[in-house]
């Protein structure tokens, strides 16, 4: 049995890429690698390390649904930190950029710090213990 893959990309559904796509250039701190209308749907796609995650637009008007974590489906996407000084570092970005998010939260497994996107899409930086 081969070793198990690793994580290649990421795609969330969102109401309004005119809305998403620059909220998340401000917080990657980059451009779209792949903007694409697949026919089925559209999509913009941002090159993180060696993980893609993309952003897709279903037609027709936004659900107007926010995200939510309770019901099926994900729960939080977070990004790695290599230690907590740099987690301090992403709740200073996220400061400038008038992000709201919940403050570093340290645990015995690690730190985290939550934010969400205009969807209310749940993301977090997450630094190992240390």
């Amino acid at each position: 049995m081969p070793e198990f893959p690793a994580i290649t990309h990421v795609a969330l559904t969102v109401n309004d890429l005119d809305v998403s796509v620059p909220w998340y250039q401000r917080v990657f701190g980059s451009e779209p690698v792949l903007d694409e209308d697949t026919g089925p749907f559209r999509h913009v796609v941002f090159l993180l390390g060696g993980t893609l995650v993309g952003l897709h637009k279903f037609p027709g008007e936004p659900s107007g649904e926010k995200f939510s974590e309770f019901r099926p489906g994900l729960d939080h996407l977070a990004f790695g930190c290599a230690s907590r000084a740099e987690l301090e570092e992403w709740q200073q970005r996220l400061d400038g950029l008038g992000i709201q998010h919940g403050g570093i939260v340290d645990a015995s497994y690690g730190s985290g710090l939550s934010f969400r996107d205009p969807d209310n899409i749940a993301l977090e930086f997450f630094a190992p213990p240390g």
